[in-house]
C-alpha cells in the first residue's frame, strides 16, 4: 500500500503536495520516501526530494534522526538533489542538538566554489537560518560568505550572477548582523559599501538599505 505512492508519483496520479499530506497523517510512510530519493525515475526522485525539504521545515525534529541521508545526498551527482539537501540541512540546524552540522560546515561551505549559480546561491540563501539556529557559528558563516566576491566565474556562474550572490549575501547578513562582533560587523559594512554602487540594481538597493540601517 505504501509503496503504491510511489507509483502513483510516477504515474503522476497524485501530487507531491498530496503526498506531503499523507505523510504528515501518517510518518509511516517516512521511509518511502526516503527510498524514493534513489528513484531512476526523475518524477519520483525529485518529488520526493521535495517532500523532504518541505517537512524539514515544518516539522525538522521528525526528519532530524535522518540528517546523515542529507549529508549523504551532497554527493549526488543530480545537483538538484544537492540543492534540496542543502535547504533541508539548514532546517534541520534549528534542531541539531548533536551538532551534526558543525561537523560538516566546512563540506557545506566548500559548496560557495561550486560552478553552478544555483548550488552558491543555496549554500548563501540559507545561511541566515543556520546562522540564527547556532549562533555561536557566526564568525564562520561570515567569514565564509565574504569569500563570494573571490570565487571564480564558469560558464554556469557569470559576473552577473555573483551579483545575484552578493545580493543574497547583504540579505543574509541583514538578519543576523545583531549576532556579529565588532570587527566582523566592519568587514560586513565594508562589503556593503564595495556592492554600493553595483550595476544591479538590486544589489544597489539591498546594499545601501543594509547600509542605512546598520551603518556609514
Amino acid at each position: 500500500m505504501e509503496s503504491n505512492y510511489l507509483q502513483r508519483l510516477a504515474e503522476k496520479t497524485i501530487t507531491t503536495e498530496e503526498l506531503l499530506k499523507a505523510v504528515e497523517l501518517d510518518f509511516a510512510l517516512l521511509p518511502f520516501i526516503i527510498s524514493g530519493v534513489s528513484s531512476p525515475k526523475a518524477s519520483v526522485r525529485y518529488g520526493c526530494a521535495k517532500i523532504l525539504v518541505d517537512l524539514s521545515r515544518k516539522q525538522p525534529e521528525k526528519l532530524y534522526p535522518n540528517f546523515d541521508i542529507f549529508l549523504s545526498l551532497l554527493d549526488s551527482r543530480y545537483r538538484i538533489l544537492v540543492w534540496n539537501a542543502l535547504a533541508a540541512i539548514a532546517n534541520l540546524c534549528t534542531v541539531d542538538t548533536n551538532k551534526k552540522f558543525d561537523a560538516m560546515i566546512d563540506k557545506y561551505y566548500g559548496f560557495i566554489d561550486d560552478e553552478y549559480m544555483v548550488t552558491v546561491a543555496n549554500v548563501v540563501g540559507n545561511s541566515a537560518k543556520i546562522a540564527l539556529a547556532k549562533p555561536y557559528l557566526v564568525p564562520k558563516i561570515t567569514e565564509e560568505l565574504l569569500r563570494i566576491d573571490r570565487i571564480h566565474t564558469s560558464p554556469h556562474l557569470t559576473d552577473e550572477c555573483k551579483r545575484v550572490i552578493a545580493q543574497q549575501a547583504v540579505e543574509a547578513f541583514d538578519k543576523f548582523f545583531n549576532l556579529m562582533n565588532v570587527q566582523e560587523k566592519a568587514k560586513v559594512i565594508s562589503f556593503a559599501k564595495k556592492h554600493a554602487d553595483s550595476s544591479r540594481t538590486l544589489l544597489k538597493k539591498e546594499a545601501t538599505l543594509f547600509l542605512e540601517r546598520w551603518g556609514s
